[in-house]
């Protein structure tokens, strides 16, 4: 019996029609253009605007451009994964509330807690609901409202990130696409790096931590850099290593979009050149979970069918990983 294979068959993303712009950050908190280009690649970043709009309304909008694109009905999803950080609420899960936004009906959805590495791991997961032949219809999302927990006078955290979401479906195929191989770790010590104080278990929401702004990241940019220069690129390598593949193999890399320069780094240990490299981080910053998906979402007319493709990331928590991925189809 052949194997079976959890192939992209379509991607799409969304994102808020506003832009923060270095200059308006000028306005806010002691930075400048070149100070936030230089450091980490950024000009400008979406952010969600709105009474009442959150995570699940973003990857509402993405999942349902993904349903159109496919001719897919929303009855026709087998399950739907979530990968956030900032969930609507602490429960339901935002996957609940975007099936229900969308009309998917009662299928199982959850969400999947990884930070910035959490689309590869929902990715991963989902593959082996294909895999096993237990569903043919998996949607699989990355979506973020990061400006729901950034604190804007915080030069070091507020510069970063954006809001967005991006949606992939994964459907079954013989062929050899698809999600190939996937290598993805943590180390949960690196929490103390970056993380968000309160509005958890350890330290629940009090007039003293809302005052206190502990409700927003929190990171120590040196060590974060650091350990994800290092682990981003070990992961890529690792993955390419353990399936017989050198930089001129890989079509694409897709890293998530954290820090221009960790980006580089990434490529530069896998002997990829920046032609070949996804990056869209000047225009949306780091949306987190909604990162890889993005970058999917806007090269997809480049892509071809047979392409191998690398997607790596990096996270708090911390988490990393690498997934190797063969595109399932020709531009449309």
């Amino acid at each position: 019996m052949s194997r079976i294979y959890a192939a992209i068959t379509g991607v799409n993303g969304w994102v808020p029609e506003y832009r923060l712009t270095n200059a308006e950050l000028e306005k806010m908190v002691d930075t400048n253009d070149e100070w936030i280009t230089t450091r980490t690649g950024i000009k400008e970043r979406r952010i969600l605007k709105g009474e009442g709009l959150a995570t699940s309304d973003m990857a509402a909008e993405a999942v349902k451009g993904l349903l159109k694109k496919t001719g897919t009905d929303a009855s026709e999803i087998d399950m739907l994964l979530v990968a956030t950080t900032t969930p609507d609420m602490p429960f339901p899960a935002t996957a609940n509330i975007v099936c229900d936004k969308i009309g998917a009906g009662h299928i199982l959805s959850y969400d999947i807690g990884a930070a910035c590495s959490g689309f590869l791991y929902a990715l991963t997961t989902a593959s082996k609901f294909i895999e096993t032949g237990t569903y043919k219809k998996v949607v699989v999302v990355g979506a973020d409202k990061m400006s729901s927990i950034i604190n804007y006078n915080d030069r070091a955290t507020c510069v970063i990130f954006g809001d967005g979401a991006g949606a992939v479906m994964l459907e079954p195929s013989t062929e050899k696409v698809g999600v190939i191989d996937s290598v993805l770790k943590s180390d949960g010590s690196g929490r103390h790096f970056l993380h968000q104080k309160a509005g958890g278990s350890l330290k629940p929401a009090t007039l003293e931590t809302v005052a206190n702004q502990e409700h927003s990241v929190y990171q120590e940019g040196k060590t974060v850099f650091k350990f994800a220069v290092k682990n981003m690129a070990d992961v890529a390598e690792e993955i390419m290593v353990r399936n017989e593949l050198q930089g001129d193999d890989i079509a694409w890399l897709v890293p998530h979009q954290a820090n221009k320069r960790i980006i580089d780094a990434t490529a530069e240990r896998m002997h990829i050149p920046e032609e070949k490299v996804m990056i869209n981080i000047e225009r949306y910053g780091n949306t987190t979970a909604g990162t890889l998906p993005l970058c999917l979402w806007e090269w997809e007319d480049k892509l071809h069918k047979g392409d191998n493709l690398v997607l790596a990331a990096f996270g708090g928590g911390f988490t990393w990983g690498a997934t190797l991925i063969k595109w399932a189809y020709d531009p449309q």
